[in-house]
């Protein structure tokens, strides 16, 4: 129960990480905001708990740099479509990675998803095409670069469950956040200009450190150390309707009607593939037993 409330706090976190984001592309470009992000929240990190990363052993380090890669690529896609398209439609396309992550097991340990996640694929590609193709059959750029960060936050859940059952979690947190941030950071000094920093963007940069980086990934990596990754990913996935509804009213992002069914078809595919619909046949087992 407490790995859950945590994982739900991180989802509400993050929800609110893609207005914070948002607002300070103005400011940033995608991959000095991720350097900055991440630098810092590293240094945090080992900080607070130099004791345990000066005992990581080799396999830690390589076990963290995997999960490290995911993590950085999964968040520049995300920064950087999110430069083309909104807060809200991005937040519900990320969320759909609480689909992928079965397949993902299935591709890893070759344990068949199951029909209920089949029927959830479905209707999450059906979801995100009402979503995102507004004019016509082509697919935004930022919907395109938005959807390849669902499968790589979906790989990047997958592996921290993995390593997480026998790794220290504050080791690998600390560690995927130091390779993310020297990942940023070289992409930055190749791909873009240096950015010209203003005081108006401290309060969204501590934010993004301490509370959606720091804080968020500290939590989840502790949480899944008590629950499997396919049951982190669905409450995780509530950051795409937490995402969705600050981008409504903080942003103004406006819904047309089909990007609201595409919602709703990409919300029921998720408690599809993760409850089974086992809540709809709970009530007859219990009279069953009664009987």
């Amino acid at each position: 129960m407490f790995a859950d409330i945590a994982l739900f706090t991180v989802a509400l976190i993050w929800g609110g990480g893609f207005i914070v984001m948002k607002d300070t592309l103005d400011d940033l470009t995608p991959y000095y905001m991720n350097a900055v992000r991440f630098s810092l929240s590293f240094i945090v990190l080992a900080t607070l708990f130099w004791k345990r990363v000066k005992k990581a052993t080799k396999q830690d380090i390589i076990n963290g740099s995997i999960v490290g890669i995911f993590l950085c690529t999964a968040f520049v896609t995300q920064t950087i479509g999110l430069q083309y398209t909104t807060a809200s439609k991005s937040a519900f396309i990320t969320g759909a990675n609480v689909v992928m992550v079965p397949f993902l097991v299935w591709v890893i340990s070759k344990k068949h998803p199951g029909y209920h996640a089949m029927i959830g694929a479905f209707f999450t590609i059906i979801g995100i095409g009402l979503l995102t193709l507004q004019d016509g059959i082509s697919i935004g750029f930022g919907d395109s670069l938005t959807l390849v960060c669902a499968v790589l936050f979906a790989a990047h859940i997958y592996s921290v469950g993995h390593f997480a059952e026998n790794m220290d979690p504050y080791v690998l947190a600390t560690i995927q956040i130091g390779v993310t941030a020297i990942l940023s950071i070289i992409g930055a000094l190749i791909y873009e200009p240096m950015p010209q920093l203003s005081i108006e963007v401290v309060p969204q940069i501590t934010y993004m450190v301490l509370i959606a980086t720091t804080a968020a990934l500290l939590i989840q990596n502790i949480a899944q150390k008590h629950t499997p990754s396919t049951h982190a990913a669905i409450i995780l996935s509530l950051e795409s309707v937490f995402g969705s509804i600050f981008g409504v009213l903080i942003l103004g992002d406006v819904f047309t009607n089909s990007m609201i069914i595409g919602c709703a078809f990409i919300f029921l595919a998720i408690i599809i593939t993760e409850t089974k619909l086992s809540f709809l046949f709970s009530g007859k087992n219990n009279l069953k037993d009664e009987g």
